[in-house]
């Protein structure tokens, strides 16, 4: 069983930007999702558990070893497909795997074969081998990123905003993938798309402005706020969005919609809404 300690951690950028304030995390195998909308500090942490900078305080331990930047522990146990990465614009899906495995410290010629043959299948990618990547449609160079990060068997595996620009056959198969992969290993996917947290993770926690706001079971954050979400349609200029503690605002059928929350019915036409883990979400957001 992999085991990742977060303590205190803590980073502010130049100009006075606070990044990550102070924050605490303890995971173990499994996908756990890190939710926050953009800019909230979550790329920041992700960058800082890969040991791509450093954090001001605070550590960061993996399986009993603090990690450090630029640190041969931490590379030989992660896997890590950031926000946005670039290719070599001629270079096929094998011989770029390739160059990535030297890279991971894979020497031996015939074990990376094997592995990028492997990786090729398992990402649905071995028809188009010698292919250039750059030439790939956006859910196909997805799955390159996923089959570079799982070269060398990592104990770690970091996904950051995997399935933004997907269309929802790709983002599926690609949700899939992750899923059969995080059953081994420990699996961060840092998102601002709650579905994906919903459908994939058993752990989760929220981020804003830098400080973890929130972190649980999404089954339990959604079990908590049982019988304390209202809905209504409303006008635009309707006086109810003053009135009541607003969580989310919605178009259904060209009609506007706010979701509040409140311990008891606020009456004045609301209804009953089953809680989900986007009124999770929001309602967090909201009282932070």
């Amino acid at each position: 069983m992999n085991r990742l300690t977060i303590e205190q951690l803590s980073k502010t950028y130049p100009g006075g930007v606070k990044a990550l304030n102070a924050i605490s995390l303890e995971l173990s195998n499994g996908m756990f999702g890190l939710l926050g909308p953009n800019g909230a500090g979550k790329s920041s942490l992700m960058r800082t558990i890969a040991g791509l900078q450093s954090p001001d305080s605070g550590r960061i331990i993996f399986n009993g070893s603090t990690v450090t930047p630029g640190s041969v522990l931490i590379k030989k146990q992660l896997g890590y497909l950031p926000q946005d990465f670039g290719v070599y614009p001629k270079l096929s899906a094998a011989t770029l795997l390739d160059h990535l495995a030297i890279l991971k410290g894979i020497a031996q010629k015939a074990e990376r074969k094997e592995q990028i043959g492997a990786l090729l299948q398992r990402t649905n990618l071995y028809a188009h081998k010698d292919k250039a990547v750059s030439s790939f449609s956006g859910g196909m160079r997805q799955r390159f990123g996923i089959a570079q990060a799982l070269l060398g068997n990592p104990q770690l595996i970091i996904v950051d905003e995997p399935t933004a620009g997907l269309d929802p056959e790709e983002r599926n198969r690609f949700n899939n993938l992750l899923s059969e992969i995080g059953e081994q290993v420990i699996v961060i996917l840092s998102t601002h798309l709650v579905e994906d947290v919903r459908n994939l993770c058993t752990n989760m926690a929220i981020i804003q402005n830098g400080t973890l706001i929130a972190t649980g079971r999404p089954d339990d954050f959604v079990k908590a706020l049982d019988g304390k979400i209202w809905s209504k349609r409303i006008d635009k200029k309707d006086e109810a969005q003053q009135a009541h503690r607003v969580i989310s605002s919605h178009f259904t059928a060209g009609k506007l919609h706010i979701n509040v929350y409140a311990e008891d019915t606020p009456g004045d036409g609301f209804l009953p809404k089953q809680a989900d883990l986007e009124d999770v979400y929001f309602t967090q957001l909201t009282q932070s």
